[in-house]
């Protein structure tokens, strides 16, 4: 028994040993009616990082440094630098329909390559800011390393038009990047809206057949890429099932299921209710 009264100030929560399994705020235990003064602060510092990760600039020059490094990509898909009608991060935030189409010197410098006269592509990969320029920043190089090994196994190929990397845009905008790629699917990497315990999420959007106007519904997203969240390999096996399901079928959205995982609700027998198995 300690002499110390500040360690008797704090009410012990008995959930408090499950804190290990989950980064959720559960078991912080009371001092009084109130918070612990060490959780209310922890509480203030992630609410502070979530706001920094929204308004932090992406260094694109990096960026493109640590994209043009990787293997499989630097030498054959030059990297288009690209922005939103977007001007600023405040107006961002206020019109993101302006964040879903490209401005008029990017449309044009797109249109340069000329995607008519060229077969099509199998994939276009999109590189957006988002609303976490962090995750971005620390997530998107790693995770394209991971992606193009496992397109270099795969026993089909992929061919992949010039990697693209645009400024203050939303996820809808890989849709005109991709048709004026002339690609059949574009995947847009993109930072994710903070949470209070995950400032650098990374999500992945994957459509077949892009065009300016679809909507959320032609979309396949696989979300939480980081080192604390979804794996880099894990994620790019996914999207790589995703890739083939949705070439195979032409496809993409509500109509296209993620089946990586069917062992966890299926058996010999067929579907179970793995609630009550």
């Amino acid at each position: 028994m300690t002499d110390n009264p500040l360690d008797q100030a704090v009410t012990d929560n008995p959930w408090h040993h499950l804190r290990q399994f989950t980064d959720a705020r559960i078991g912080l235990g009371r001092a009084g009616i109130s918070l612990p003064t060490a959780c209310s602060l922890e509480f203030q510092l992630a609410h502070a990082r979530a706001q920094d990760a929204v308004h932090l600039p992406l260094d694109v020059d990096v960026l493109c440094q640590d994209l043009e490094a990787l293997d499989g990509l630097s030498a054959s898909l030059p990297i288009k630098r690209l922005h939103s009608r977007v001007p600023d991060r405040f107006t961002y935030l206020q019109r993101p329909d302006w964040g879903r189409r490209l401005d008029e010197a990017s449309v044009q410098r797109l249109r340069a390559e000329d995607a008519a006269a060229q077969p099509a592509f199998d994939l276009a990969i999109t590189v957006v800011d988002g609303l976490s320029s962090l995750a971005v920043q620390q997530n998107a190089a790693p995770f394209l390393a991971a992606l193009t090994r496992v397109l270099a196994d795969d026993d089909q190929v992929w061919s992949l038009a010039p990697l693209s990397v645009v400024e203050q845009g939303r996820v809808a905008i890989g849709d005109e990047v991709g048709e004026l790629l002339n690609a059949r699917a574009v995947l847009v990497l993109i930072g994710e809206r903070p949470g209070l315990s995950s400032p650098d999420s990374l999500g992945l959007y994957m459509t077949w057949g892009p065009a300016v106007g679809l909507t959320d519904a032609y979309r396949n997203c696989i979300s939480n890429i980081r080192p604390a969240g979804l794996a880099f390999d894990d994620a790019s096996r996914r999207l790589l099932y995703l890739l083939r399901e949705s070439r195979a079928k032409g496809l993409s959205g509500v109509n296209l299921k993620d089946r990586t995982q069917d062992d966890v609700i299926e058996s010999s027998q067929g579907i179970r209710n793995f609630l009550i198995s």
